[in-house]
Formats: C-alpha cells, structure tokens, sequence
C-alpha cells in the first residue's frame, strides 16, 4: 500500500476511534467498536485485494454518522467528498425501529454504489462472524434473522468483487454449520 494511502487510512482510523471511543459492541465482551471498523478495512484489503482510497476511508468511517457526532461536511473535508458520500449510503436512519432499517436494507441494496456494495458485503459478513463467535445475549431466532437480512441484503449487491462474494458464501456455510450447532434447524 503507497504511503500516502497507509497515511490517509491511518488518518480515518484516528478520526474513527475519536469519535467512537466510548463505544462498545453490545454483549461482546465490551470490546471496543472499533474493532469491528477495522475489520470491515481489513478484510476489504486481505479478502478483497481493494486498494481504492475512498473505498478504504468510507469502510472504516461507515459507521460514524449513524453513531456520533460527525457530519458529512466534516467528513467530506477531512476525507474527500467521494468518501463521505460512500459512508452517507451507507447509513441507517437511526430514526427508524431496528427492524425498519433492516428491512430498507434490502429493499434500497440495488440503490448502492459499487464501492457502497463491497463495504456493505463485508460489514454483513464481519458481522455474522461476530454474532456467531463472541457472547452476546441475542436469541437465537434474532442470530438466525440477522444471517437471512444478510443474505437478502448481499442476494441485491453481488459481482462487485468475487474473492468477496465467495468469502461472503463460505461465511453462510460457516454461519449455518455454528447455528445448527447451537440448536437452529438446519436450514431447508
């Protein structure tokens, strides 16, 4: 990665950790939100091989006007307008029940920008891996929910990346495996 991208990654990471500090993943043992943010970036370049610098900053800041202060005008100047705009996709009217905006979701997928799809795969797939492997006080039914809005979600935003939707795959096959094993039907 050039070193000028690594610096402007390192930036929104900065930034992301500022301003989600007192976060944490809810029944996740506490571990700090960000976390999760850096996940979604590295595996975008593990997974994905994505080195698109707009790319890179909105998946680690996609959060960040859902969940804080920030605004996209202050997004924007920090960290170019193209980035601001992929993270503005990206968020949820927090407004809205919890499952309203799961729901907008799927229907709004195909709305998405390319790089908005990759970032959006990668979050739903991060988060199935979260939900599956750390504590967290969630019925099973609502685990088993989150995977099928995933799926939905990821059916509408495929072809962007194929390493991606095929890590996204195996983490559907893996998901289904661990919820059959915590007591799920296994899927039909």
């Amino acid at each position: 990665m050039p070193a000028d991208l690594l610096a402007k990654v390192m930036d929104a990471a900065v930034f992301a950790a500022q301003k989600h500090q007192f976060q944490r993943r809810a029944g996740y043992d506490k571990l700090p939100y960000m976390n999760h943010l850096l996940k979604v970036a590295e595996a975008l370049i593990r997974i994905g091989e994505e080195r698109d610098e707009a790319l890179l900053l909105a998946a680690i800041l996609h959060d960040v006007l859902e969940d804080t202060d920030a605004t996209h005008e202050i997004l924007a100047g920090r960290f170019g307008r193209e980035a601001a705009d992929i993270v503005l996709e990206l968020t949820d009217d927090m407004n809205l029940p919890y499952m309203e905006r799961k729901w907008l979701q799927v229907e709004k997928a195909h709305l998405l920008t390319e790089k908005a799809r990759k970032i959006r795969l990668v979050d739903k797939a991060t988060n199935i891996r979260d939900i599956l492997t750390y504590p967290l006080n969630w019925p099973l039914e609502k685990k088993e929910a989150y995977l099928e809005n995933a799926i939905q979600v990821v059916g509408r935003i495929r072809g962007g990346n194929p390493r991606l939707d095929d890590w996204f795959d195996q983490t559907v096959e893996w998901a289904r495996e661990r919820l059959t094993e915590l007591g799920a039907a296994p899927p039909k």
